[in-house]
């Protein structure tokens, strides 16, 4: 996982070898480019250091310090090796005559050595697992202390102050960011520091000379290396907004997959994509260039340092003041100090933007609310009597300060009294439940209960007292039983087996594969839609609370589901106060009392009797509107049917873990006022989404299982893609031949081959500098002339390698960066075009969510770029430089060789364990933290059912339970990460010992000379270092091979209907002739529930046909299967004769104008959202209209950038009548020969839903218009009405015949709704 900044000198401890890792552009999901706009938001804001580390306890301050303890010996063991290495040196060169004296100086020096290796042994240990354990343990406690903390905020700072989105990508992201800095980052600053210090003292004490003449190029290291990090973090984050934004789109249409097919908006989809991929491989291949520039540039500098050292030092040594073994030291000393200076960088960054990360973090921390669930002071008295009062309250949102909502309201509930709240949309009636609540706290007047205000009781007791049933039921990611346990803590099987039953739930639950203990899925996706809200009421009854809220607690339920539990609410509702909100005045007859709410006011209250008795009062106004055009307003269709939107299921990709953006507000004014957003209205998240059909609601066991396991956003990678690659393995059976993966990347073969070239060159440079170093050792131990000629040649010699690494260098990795970014680019385009073709069955599925899809589509191609743009360009380099190393180390002395090379395989693997370390061993912090992520995306997400049920102590322990597991493999990840350092620092010292003593053995026996010694060491330390970095390739190869994987299984993929196949005949007149012909169907996902049975249905030209019939017949399928989202399996489907299968796709759904129940909006401007309907441009006159025509102009225009104003994401800044009304401009502006509404005014008011069904009425004048209705009295003048049941059409005619049937099913269902009204 990249870090944080950029990581410059990587270097190797045996030579002062210096190879550069320059960080790798991560592709980034929107959490990212989110990091990125906060970063610039809080521009310079960040905590003081040491307030990172306030959570430590006793033990974690004892950890730091052991921690910085074994930082310090383990930075100075490298100073100190380069102090043993030149008294080697001259061990070797003062004594070259005498093998005996060699042997016995070498063999004092290598027992120095291993006394070396043990204390750098165990200080590695300690300074790894010491800072490790405290990092993971700290990072840990702020996550909960975080949660927490933003469980006890009032609801209006998750309003304006804190997105859920922002609050989870804290939890997840920024919490890494602060581990990273208070973890082994702090440990390797200390060590890279005092290697520095250490290393300068140790050089200025041997020669402080030849050390000021070297001091020379630190400057020049240091600029070089500090712009070249500057430049690529700027096009790193430019690349990462490119990445961000293609992610984005991903998300929108995957998540909106239906609407996107049905308005043939794929190619503007894939337009958009490539669009932002061009702009992410320029900074790619940019970065490419920058890096190459970098890194040539630091070794440029490196060697010309090389060679002025060696210069000035042999005349040092001429002089007589150094011998040949000082020189080498201070040249190492120097070198090693000066290249630990420059890995500071990467912790510096890492401190940086833990700061950064833990300002926003500490100060909400350090934030007191102003309604604190959490403050136990308060009243708290046995019980209460249920008595409300509203006396003269003024309120704004928080949000919308300058929108006011409730300027001198008053209104008196007296206890056990049902007082019911009507009005238009966005009148306020929602507010009053919040402000009962206290969610919201009103600025002027007070909220009594019992005549005490509501501020004077201890907030959570007087929360349990009040039961809440929202319109849109929000469970949690647990089984049924645990849901309801929100209720009432403790509650025995028998009490939570009664609620069940009072709230109609009971039969479902007990019919599902685990009754109780059923998964419910993320935010309850397994369920339908009436399914979540019967267990949403047993929950409330559960809680058996003095006073019950009742917002459209009814409206998800079809008419017989709805009449048993409307009668359950009838019975727990005796004795207690209960205040109901309702669009449909048919609920509320019975209630004690009914206000009329309209802009903030009541203008009239009564009984039903008493106010209709007043034909021009408000209530009676509504009334005769709703009955002129009686709706099903606000009456959710059931998802029991699969007809449950699958569009309405989306994820948001955020890096490592999944988000679930949650917006819930509540209403501001009425709906013509800008901007306001419909009481309660939610905008959900979530990659579990479902193909949850017709009948049964549940998924099978096993899936519900994989559901609740891969509910993040890298839960597709996570559970497809690494499965295989955790144990480095693929699946030999759809192993994809690497040639293929080549292909694509065919365009580019001249690059990679210039590439290779410069990369086999670049291999070879450190084993000459082997060779250059071992002859100009030899050359200090000659006599004075020679001395002086051969220095200059050897040092014009590394002058040459200077400007060698200058050319090869950016050579390399430029080309590498444009063949890796060519690949990425054409892999994401071809993969997403693919992807968005598929046919809709093939979303339904679990793994084909728009979060898995997007973590596939940048988590793939990232790994499959790695293999291309780094690993390829590594293993050839690496490939010259262990041939390079081995023919020179041969030549040299293949005996001394041989033995070297025996324990190469230990340097190997210390090597590895080297670049672990540099790399950093926490990368996978976020992926073990996702099910820990996932009970905090649930908690803040469903924040106001979590502060109604007083569930916070609940949510943080589950909470910390989560992160009890990581928290423990973290601290043995960084006890295991601390052996495997102390080991490898171990070796790396004893095998020098080990070397240089076989050396002087050799030289004893006069089987070799002293030169060559050390171009053997050298030559193979150098091919060490190439197979220590290509044994760290090995996991990335078996990744990215699984990735390759991955990419082809889509690419292969031939969707089984293909909107982009423009074969197929067209219609030139298309009149509209529909023809359903002995259709049968079942649903991909659940082929054991059979949807249609041999249904026939015939719709004539320009007629409307209304589907009726209870939730799960089936009606939506119609409607599906005309847009040909799924092919019947078997039957024909027939337009004008046609069957649809032989008409060209694409074409097809250009005839058609669906608006359906759930408004699918794009997070752009309601100007772009409106053209969507139509292909090529469209102008502003024609968008107008088609507002106009859909009773949108209006409310537009009343807000404060008219057109221009941004929807939010999935539409949340505006109200559901108001996403409505734009869904149906947008069909108008289509102009389809066919029109398919299904449930399409069940989101607006009396008011809005007259004039939008009038506008329809226009629209339908000669179209074939199929309706889809659950209210029976809003299709009372349709040419034909069809009743769906059983998998057939049980009868057709017109609403007057069909009602004269007796026994008929269509006057079963009509008096079943007037009894239950």
């Amino acid at each position: 996982m990249p870090k944080e900044g950029e990581d410059l000198n990587d270097g190797n401890h045996e030579n002062g070898v210096v190879s550069l890792n320059i960080e790798k552009v991560s592709e980034m999901g929107s959490n990212v480019a989110k990091a990125e706009g906060e970063k610039k938001e809080v521009s310079n804001k960040a905590v003081p250091f040491h307030k990172l580390f306030v959570t430590a306890d006793s033990l974690d301050k004892l950890l730091m310090v052991l921690g910085t303890i074994g930082s310090v010996g383990n930075g100075a063991s490298i100073p100190l090796m380069t102090i043993l290495f030149g008294g080697l040196i001259n061990a070797f060169g003062e004594n070259n005559t005498d093998g005996k004296k060699v042997m016995r100086a070498v063999s004092k020096i290598a027992l120095e050595f291993v006394y070396l290796a043990c204390g750098a042994g165990a200080a590695s240990f300690l300074q790894v697992s010491c800072w490790m354990c405290t990092g993971e343990r700290q990072a840990t406690r702020i996550r909960s202390l975080y949660l927490k903390t933003i469980l006890r905020q009032d609801i209006g700072f998750f309003d304006s102050e804190a997105s859920t989105g922002e609050v989870i990508g804290r939890m997840s992201g920024d919490t890494i960011l602060i581990q990273e800095a208070m973890g082994e980052k702090v440990g390797k600053f200390i060590q890279f520091t005092t290697t520095f210090l250490t290393g300068f003292t140790v050089a200025f004490i041997k020669g402080w000379k030849l050390a000021l003449v070297m001091l020379s190029m630190i400057p020049l290291l240091v600029i070089s290396g500090g712009s070249m990090a500057i430049i690529i973090s700027k096009m790193s984050s430019r690349g990462q907004q490119a990445y961000a934004e293609a992610s984005n789109i991903v998300e929108q249409t995957i998540g909106s997959i239906r609407m996107v097919a049905s308005f043939t908006g794929e190619k503007k989809s894939v337009k958009g994509y490539d669009k932002s991929l061009a702009i992410a491989y320029k900074a790619i291949a940019q970065q490419g260039l920058v890096a190459g520039l970098g890194l040539g540039s630091v070794l440029f500098i490196m060697f010309c340092g090389y060679a002025l050292a060696l210069w000035y030092g042999s005349r040092l040594i001429i002089g007589g003041s150094y011998t040949g073994g000082d020189v080498i030291g201070v040249i190492f000393a120097v070198l090693m100090g000066g290249m630990s200076l420059g890995q500071t960088s990467p912790s510096l960054n890492a401190f940086a933007a833990g700061r950064a990360a833990a300002y926003k973090m500490f100060e909400t921390i350090d934030r007191k609310p102003e309604i604190d669930v959490f403050d136990k002071s308060g009243l708290v008295l046995e019980d209460i009597q249920g008595d409300i009062e509203l006396k003269d309250v003024r309120f704004t949102y928080p949000a919308r300060p300058d929108v006011q909502i409730f300027s001198g309201f008053s209104l008196e509930i007296p206890r056990g009294a049902t007082a019911a709240l009507v009005g238009g949309s966005g009148s306020g009636k929602s507010t009053v439940i919040s402000l009962i609540e206290r969610f919201y706290d009103p600025q002027a007047g007070e909220v009594l209960i019992d005549g005490i205000n509501i501020k004077k009781f201890q907030l959570k007791w007087i929360r349990q007292k009040i039961g809440l049933v929202s319109q849109e039921p929000v469970l949690f990611a647990t089984t049924i039983k645990e849901n309801l346990l929100y209720g009432k803590y403790g509650a025995t099987a028998e009490e939570i087996k009664a609620a069940a039953e009072l709230a109609n739930a009971a039969k479902f639950i007990n019919n599902l594969p685990q009754g109780f203990d059923t998964m419910v899925g993320e935010h309850g996706t397994q369920l339908s839609g009436g399914q979540k809200q019967r267990i949403a009421i047993a929950r409330a009854i559960l809680k058996d609370p003095r006073i019950l809220l009742l917002d459209e607690a009814t409206s998800a339920l079809d008419t017989q589901s709805e009449r048993v539990v409307q009668e359950a609410l009838d019975r727990i509702m005796v004795n207690r106060t209960t205040v109901i909100v309702a669009h449909r005045l048919t609920t509320v007859r019975n209630a004690d009392m009914i206000a009329v709410v309209q802009r903030g006011s009541i203008v009239e209250k009564g009984s039903h009797s008493q106010l209709i008795t007043n034909p021009s009062g408000a209530y009676s106004q509504l009334i005769q509107l709703q009955e002129s055009h009686p709706s099903k307003e606000q009456d959710a269709k059931d998802p029991d049917e699969l007809e449950m939107h699958h569009d309405d299921t989306k994820a948001l990709g955020r890096v490592g873990s999944q988000r679930s953006s949650f917006r819930r507000s509540i209403s501001s004014g009425s709906s013509g006022i800008g901007g306001s957003r419909r009481s309660y209205s939610f905008s959900y998240a979530f990659p579990g989404a479902v193909g949850l059909q017709e009948t049964g609601g549940i998924e099978d066991s096993s899936q519900v299982k994989g559901n609740k396991r891969r509910s993040g956003l890298l839960s597709y990678f996570r559970s497809n893609t690494q499965r295989d690659v955790e144990g480095g393995q693929s699946d030999p059976e759809n192993d994809v031949p690497i040639l293929r993966l080549a292909s694509l990347n065919k365009p580019e073969i001249p690059v990679f081959i210039i590439g290779s070239i410069a990369a086999a060159m670049n291999g070879m440079i450190f084993p000459i500098f082997g060779l250059l170093l071992s002859s100009v050792i030899k050359v200090f131990y000659e006599p004075p002339h020679e001395l002086q000629k051969d220095a200059k040649f050897w040092a014009l010699m590394f002058i040459v390698l200077a400007i060698g690494c200058l050319i090869v260098a950016p050579t390399q990795m430029y080309c590498f960066a444009i063949a890796g970014g060519r690949l990425v680019q054409r892999i994401r385009s071809l993969t997403f075009s693919k992807v968005i073709y598929q046919e809709i069955g093939w979303f339904d599925d679990n793994e084909n969510s728009s979060g898995a899809i997007s973590a596939r589509l940048s988590t793939d191609a990232a790994t499959v770029r790695t293999l291309v743009g780094d690993a390829l360009s590594l293993v050839v380099q690496n490939l010259a430089t262990i041939t390079a190393g081995i023919v020179i180390s041969f030549t040299a002395n293949w005996l001394l060789a041989l033995l070297i090379l025996a324990i190469v395989p230990l340097l190997g693997l210390q090597g590895y364990m080297q670049v672990k370390f540099m790399n950093g061993f926490t990368a996978d912090a976020k992926l073990v933290y996702e099910e820990a992520s996932q009970v905090a995306n649930d908690a803040v997400g469903s924040i106001r059912t979590v502060a109604s049920f007083c569930a916070e102590d609940k949510v943080i322990n589950l909470y910390n339970e989560k992160c009890s597991a990581p928290l423990k493999s973290g601290v043995k990840q960084g006890i295991s990460a601390g052996l495997g350092l102390g080991f490898s620092t171990f070796v790396m010292f004893t095998q020098y010992s080990l070397s240089f003593w076989v050396g002087a053995r050799l030289v004893q026996d006069g089987k070799t000379t002293f030169d060559k010694v050390f171009k053997v060491f050298f030559a193979l330390s150098m091919a060490a270092v190439g197979i220590s970095q290509s044994a760290g390739l090995s996991p990335d190869l078996a990744k990215a091979k699984s990735s390759i994987n991955s990419v082809f299984k889509i690419l292969d993929r031939a969707s089984k209907i293909d909107a982009s196949d423009e074969s197929g005949s067209t219609l030139a007149n298309v009149k509209g002739d529909i023809e359903f012909q002995h259709v049968s169907f079942k649903y991909p996902t659940r082929p054991d529930v059979q949807i249609f049975r041999d249904l026939c249905l015939f719709v004539h030209s320009g007629k409307t046909v209304a589907l009726v019939g209870e939730s799960g017949s089936g009606k939506s399928t119609a409607i599906a299967l005309l847009e040909r989202f799924y092919d019947p399996d078997s039957g024909r489907i027939f337009l004008d004769g046609v069957e649809i299968r032989q008409l060209q796709l694409k074409w097809l759904r250009q005839q058609m104008g669906l608006v359906s129940q759930e408004p699918v909006l794009f997070n752009d401007t309601i100007r772009a959202n409106i053209a969507y309907g139509r292909e090529g441009t469209v102008t502003d006159e024609q968008i107008i209209a088609a507002a106009e025509a859909a009773n949108a102009h209006k409310f537009i225009s009343s807000l404060p950038q008219g057109y221009n104003v941004n929807v939010g994401e999935r539409g949340v800044q505006l109200s559901g009548g108001q996403k409505q009304r734009i869904a149906i401009a947008r069909a108008i502006l289509k102009d389809p020969r066919i029109l398919l509404l299904d449930e399409a005014t069940s989101a607006l008011d009396a008011e809005s839903e007259r004039i939008v069904q009038d506008a329809l009425d226009r629209v339908k004048v000669n179209r074939s218009t199929i309706v889809v209705a659950h209210r029976l009295s809003t299709i009372k003048d349709a040419d034909l009405i069809a009743v769906v049941k059983n998998g057939k059409i049980a009868e057709q005619g017109k609403h007057d015949d069909l009602l004269l049937k007796r026994n008929g099913a269509y006057k079963s269902l009509v008096q079943l709704q007037k009894s239950s009204t």
